[in-house]
């Protein structure tokens, strides 16, 4: 038998690859499925199954895919109603794998379909859970996100998963390795470790949610309070999921189309394409398409793209570093981005070279930064509400970066002002931002907030900060 865990961290997302007697299974693909089927061939394996944890809201998954190019079945746990050809399972229904069994623990309250596979080893011992939006490491799944679907409240779900934890999986053996779906920095809980996987016996002492001595209206409690808003595509991923959608080679096809100076311009007249530059912050500082919007490929890219691009059918035009333009594509798909129409032949070295008009951004050190701060000026923090909390520079406006769109009246039109972040990755999608919205009295501090603090700029005190949280 063999677990591996194929973590893809700009997602914060575990798919798995289980493999015993040359018969495989896959939990909650990713959409760019090759890497599995390749395991698959060089362990001279057939997929059998796929499983589904239940219907996904951050990403789109690769169960249509992947059971189109292996004959694998898909398998829900119950009540999924999926609008394509899926097994669904039982509770308690058990999936033969080569030697080991996979058994089906039906755990509604992240989501009414949501299931726990529980894998059994060739011995008939309970190894393993695969908890999907369940149960995370230190975190449970929010319980907000299929309200509407369910016709419930958030509490009335919250609930729910109360009683799927203790009935179904607080009462497995602590020995039991817990593989959850998510990781610290998905937007699908709140409180997640940096690990991926732990025993059940440790989540049982650490996890907040597992306490043995909590009430359920506490738990309803704790497991509700200081959830922020979803971001705006999830909906869209869940239906996506769902119904169905165009094959990656398909997606791919569509947006490595190759485009001109002149035809860009002609295509974004016509379609009204976004013009996404996913190069390095400070590469797009120097120089970038007046209007364009800023979301590096080498940061969290997905979940921002996400989460500031409001409609997954936006048509996109790309300016991308040669030759990763494919991978950039893959990534908008999987948050379900899907409208990717075209990347500009040449980069931003061809606008250049055509003589069209650019656009550049003031970005500077955080040594200068703090000679202009005796001067009071307007100082813009958009990091999230707790790290803000945790520690800021005193006097500095909280305007978050995931809902940058509620505060553009706040920032003043007739002086300059100052943005950061922690690193300078945000600062720079907000500048972006702000700019394709006319606002262009800006300064970005590079390095964020870290360079401020080695810069020796005066913040609140981190102990005090938090204690006001």
């Amino acid at each position: 038998m063999r677990i591996e865990q194929i973590y893809t961290g700009c997602l914060a997302q575990g798919a798995y690859y289980i493999e015993s007697d040359g018969e495989v299974a896959i939990i909650d693909p990713l959409r760019d499925t090759q890497t599995y089927i390749d395991r698959a061939e060089g362990d001279e394996a057939k997929i059998k199954y796929i499983f589904e944890t239940h219907f996904h809201a951050d990403f789109v998954s690769g169960h249509l895919t992947l059971s189109r190019e292996t004959g694998a079945p898909i398998v829900f746990g119950p009540e999924a109603q999926p609008a394509f050809d899926a097994i669904i399972a039982k509770d308690g229904q058990e999936f033969s794998l080569g030697k080991i069994k996979i058994k089906v623990l039906h755990t509604p309250g992240h989501t009414m379909e949501s299931t726990t596979y529980l894998l059994i080893d060739e011995n008939g011992k309970d190894h393993a859970i695969f908890s999907g939006d369940t149960l995370f490491l230190g975190d449970v799944g929010r319980p907000d996100l299929a309200q509407k679907a369910a016709s419930m409240t958030q509490e009335e779900l919250a609930g729910i998963l109360f009683d799927s934890l203790r009935s179904k999986i607080m009462t497995l053996a602590d020995d039991v390795i817990v593989y959850p779906a998510h990781g610290a920095g998905s937007a699908c809980g709140k409180n997640m470790m940096k690990e991926t996987v732990d025993t059940l016996g440790n989540q049982k002492k650490m996890n907040y949610a597992l306490r043995t001595d909590m009430t359920r209206e506490e738990f309803i409690k704790e497991v509700t309070e200081g959830l922020l808003p979803p971001p705006g595509y999830f909906p869209f991923n869940v239906q996506m999921n769902k119904e169905g959608y165009d094959d990656l080679d398909t997606v791919i096809k569509r947006g490595t189309r190759a485009l001109g100076v002149e035809e860009l311009e002609v295509v974004v007249n016509e379609t009204g394409a976004m013009i996404l530059d996913v190069r390095h912050q400070q590469v797009f500082a120097k120089g970038h398409i007046p209007r364009s919007i800023f979301i590096g490929i080498d940061g969290g890219f997905a979940p921002w793209a996400g989460a500031l691009i409001k409609d997954v059918q936006q048509s996109i035009i790309l300016i991308a570093d040669e030759g990763r333009e494919e991978e950039t594509i893959t990534r908008l798909s999987r948050v379900g981005f899907d409208n990717t129409i075209g990347y500009l032949k040449g980069g931003f070295d061809a606008w250049k070279a055509a003589g069209k008009e650019v656009d550049s951004l003031i970005s500077i050190p955080a040594t200068e930064f703090k000679e202009k701060l005796a001067d009071a000026i307007p100082v813009y923090d958009v990091r999230k509400e707790g790290e803000y909390l945790k520690s800021h520079i005193e006097g500095a406006h909280l305007t978050p970066l995931d809902f940058l769109n509620s505060h553009l009246q706040e920032f003043p039109e007739d002086k300059t002002f100052y943005i950061h972040c922690a690193g300078g990755y945000r600062s720079m999608i907000a500048a972006s931002i702000l700019k394709s919205r006319g606002i262009h009295n800006l300064v970005e501090i590079a390095g964020g907030f870290k360079a401020i603090k080695e810069a020796g700029i005066k913040v609140t005190d981190e102990v005090c900060s938090s204690t006001l949280k």
